[in-house]
Parts: structure tokens; C-alpha cells; sequence
């Protein structure tokens, strides 16, 4: 693999994560519920 493929790879799993946590942004409930599990370790 050259150099301008794993780049172009690297930015490729940046961008899918950014889309990622758009999309759990999009469902609060799952937001509150990681909060809740978060906060139920301390």
C-alpha cells in the first residue's frame, strides 16, 4: 500500500468516526443512558 492510499484510508476512518457519533447525537436516549452507566462507577 502506498503512502497517498493510507492516507487517504486514514481519512476515510476519521471522517466514518466523526459520522458515528453524529448519528448517536441524533438519539438522546442513548446519550442519557451512557451518562447514567458513567456516573453509576463513581
Amino acid at each position: 500500500m502506498n503512502r497517498a492510499a493510507a492516507r487517504a484510508l486514514a481519512w476515510a476512518a476519521v471522517a466514518l468516526g466523526l459520522l458515528a457519533t453524529l448519528a448517536l447525537y441524533q438519539r438522546p436516549d442513548f446519550l442519557v443512558s451512557l451518562a447514567d452507566q458513567l456516573w453509576s462507577c463513581f
